[in-house]
């Protein structure tokens, strides 16, 4: 068990009102809806009343952000749109739906920086946003995501003087520093905090000496330690806080424990448990048990070890928190094994591990979808960056084109302007189609872009499995290896074609991988035509989506050894690409897909289709691609054969 950090950025968490002042605030607002028929005033009223449901359902704060939104776009009064939209967000964090609070904390990001007027309103509204989409990454455990919106946010606080919401960042982003180990950075953050919340007179300062106190105490510098303790349990005192409280004694026994002071280490935990029990805080309950067992046991008083660690496991049954689940029974097994009951020592020691199995895999699942929404949130914000740059660029145009036309009206009637306006329209017409033919290329990089961290994200997972199944030797060679493919890929990320011999050599690099991965389980060829020349280029990451294809779907599944076979042909005035492999077959891998317990939709393909689309529309040559099943004289499937023609394009020196 580790001491507790305190995050006070959600504020509405932490509001010292109670429950009765919360609702008579919302009644208040509510009594003022049907006398308010200003429109701008109502959306206005309709967002506070949003606001102050927080504390109280969050599904009604959701009702009124909703009816806030839908009058806000009507009467196009942008700043309460975005505070609509991060109230929307923030009900959605409360009912748990994090890739719903994501979605409209960057919309209203995105709404607050397109803002004409940067005053000060919609500078907070983009902070506030920024900080927002910070928290939905730190509760996934996503701390490099969140400090990096948080410091964006700090920023813009900082440049407003609001130095009560910097606090409250300052606070958070010592959390996250505490999270990822750097413990010297997280203390600076909250010393920071801290100086602010002691000029503010802040009724939160408890929490912020009681997180610099645990800093202290982890580095073992106790004098510092019990100083800001102190402090931290005065400011408690001032401004009322049970939860906050109890953590405290909590903390305070393991200074006590740290400092071999016995009597004061139980009775900090003691005072822990009243403390959470005059809030029916089960989960602080919980970890204040633990605490006394764990203790028991090394004091090697085994009754009352047993006696506490049937306690944390009754109350961590009842709130279904799996981590204390497991501490829990493990402490049970351990105590019963020293008091050499074999049976029940066994018993709880299978509980333990059938825990500890549902932990982890509850772990992984929620690993998997965090790193499907990250994935899904950073496509967003490209495609919405691409979309911002497209409308601005047509905007342009339509503004310069209505004004030439505007201007050549009236001196339509001159045989001279109108030569003139023919000449300038030609040149009008010539700069459309570049602007047309620039915008696909950014177009074919947004796309390429989406195909990086697709496979990125494969290749990491390669690498896991592979490490789990192989030894520390073969795990380091795998390592290398990838690290050549990641050093390729990196080079020609940002370059629409690399040439054909850089290709073939992450290619090789790539197959070589998956050869380490698969124990040798295929072969593979590739070759070129003597007719290709040095300079032919190609799109980065085009052809590697269809040789996982055939590996993993196509050969993998296969009996015996596969082999993959990969061919560069010139046909006219296309290059041609072809993958074959003799695995079990398209319509059959196809099937194996559908039926899968754990399949999910590959967006590589479909990236790849649109890359195709934007190739012909840029080069004017013939791109597509072929997936054929390959047949015996007995009509079974022998293999799958890939063809993937495109526009002969050369690299440019």
């Amino acid at each position: 068990m580790k001491n507790k950090y305190t995050s006070i950025w959600i504020c509405f968490f932490l509001l010292p009102l109670s429950m009765f002042s919360q609702t008579s605030k919302v009644d208040s607002l509510l009594l003022l809806l049907p006398k308010t028929s200003n429109s701008i005033d109502k959306v206005v009223l309709l967002n506070n009343i949003s606001d102050s449901y927080k504390t109280i359902d969050a599904n009604k704060m959701l009702f009124y952000a909703n009816q806030a939104y839908v009058l806000a776009k009507k009467i196009e009064y942008i700043n309460a749109e975005g505070y609509a939209l991060i109230n929307r967000g923030n009900a959605n964090i409360i009912l748990g739906n994090y890739a719903e609070s994501l979605k409209f904390f960057s919309q209203a990001q995105h709404l607050f920086e397109n803002v004409q007027k940067n005053d000060a309103e919609s500078q907070k509204g983009l902070a506030k946003a920024l900080g927002s989409i910070g928290i939905v990454f730190s509760e996934q455990s996503n701390y490099g995501k969140a400090l990096q919106y948080y410091l964006k946010s700090v920023s813009i606080y900082q440049k407003l003087k609001d130095e009560v919401l910097c606090a409250k960042l300052y606070n958070n982003i010592g959390i996250v520093y505490h999270s990822q180990g750097l413990d010297f950075k997280s203390l600076s953050y909250f010393i920071k905090a801290q100086k602010i919340q002691e000029k503010l007179n802040d009724p939160n300062i408890g929490i912020t000496y009681t997180n610099i106190a645990n800093c202290y105490l982890k580095q073992k510098n106790f004098k510092e330690a019990v100083d800001n303790y102190t402090k931290a349990k005065k400011a408690l005192d001032k401004n009322p806080n049970p939860r906050a409280l109890g953590e405290w004694f909590n903390n305070m026994g393991l200074y006590f424990k740290a400092t071999n002071n016995k009597t004061e280490t139980v009775k900090s935990w003691q005072s822990a448990i009243e403390t959470f029990k005059s809030i029916g805080d089960k989960f602080g309950l919980t970890d204040t048990t633990i605490y006394l067992a764990e203790y028991y046991l090394e004091q090697n008083d085994l009754e009352k070890a047993k006696q506490f660690a049937n306690q944390s496991l009754q109350f961590a049954r009842s709130t279904q928190v799996l981590e204390q689940i497991v501490l829990s029974e493990k402490l049970l097994s351990e105590i019963y094994k020293k008091q050499k009951n074999t049976s029940l020592a066994l018993e709880h020691f299978q509980n333990y591990s059938s825990a500890k199995d549902s932990l982890l895999n509850v772990q992984s699942i929620r690993k998997s979808v965090e790193d499907e929404l990250t994935f899904e949130f950073e496509k967003r914000e490209v495609l919405q960056q691409k979309e911002i740059e497209k409308r601005d660029l047509l905007l342009k145009e339509e503004a310069k084109r209505n004004s030439l036309q505007l201007i050549f009206a009236a001196l339509f009637g001159l045989l001279l302007f109108g030569f003139v306006f023919l000449i300038y329209n030609r040149m009008q017409l010539k700069k459309t189609l570049t602007l047309q033919k620039e915008l696909a290329e950014y177009e074919q990089k947004a796309l390429h872009l989406q195909m990086n961290p697709h496979f990125v994200f494969n290749c990491l997972g390669s690498i896991s499995s592979f490490i789990v199944q192989n030894g520390t030797d073969s795990a380091i060679k795998y390592l290398s290896k990838f690290s050549k493919l990641m050093r390729l890929t990196l080079e020609y990320s940002k370059e629409t074609l690399i040439p054909i011999d850089k290709e073939i050599e992450g290619l090789q690099n790539y197959l070589e991988l998956e050869q380490l991965r698969f124990n040798n389980k295929f072969s593979f060829t590739i070759s070129k035509s003597s007719e290709i020349e040095d300079d032919v280029a190609l799109p980065p990451l085009l052809l590697q989506p269809f040789i996982e294809n055939a590996i993993i779907h196509g050969v993998i599944p296969k009996k015996e050894n596969g082999k993959i076979e990969v061919a560069f042909t010139i046909e006219k005035e296309s290059l041609v690409c072809t993958i074959e492999d003799n695995g079990v077959g398209f319509e059959q891998s196809k099937f194996a897909k559908e039926k899968s317990v754990v399949a999910h939709k590959s967006m590589a393909l479909d990236i790849i289709k649109k890359r195709l689309e934007l190739m012909e529309t840029s080069t004017s040559g013939k791109a597509n691609v072929e997936i054929k099943e390959l047949k015996n004289d007995k009509n079974d499937a022998v293999g799958t054969k890939v063809t993937l023609q495109i526009p002969l394009q050369y690299q440019e020196h």
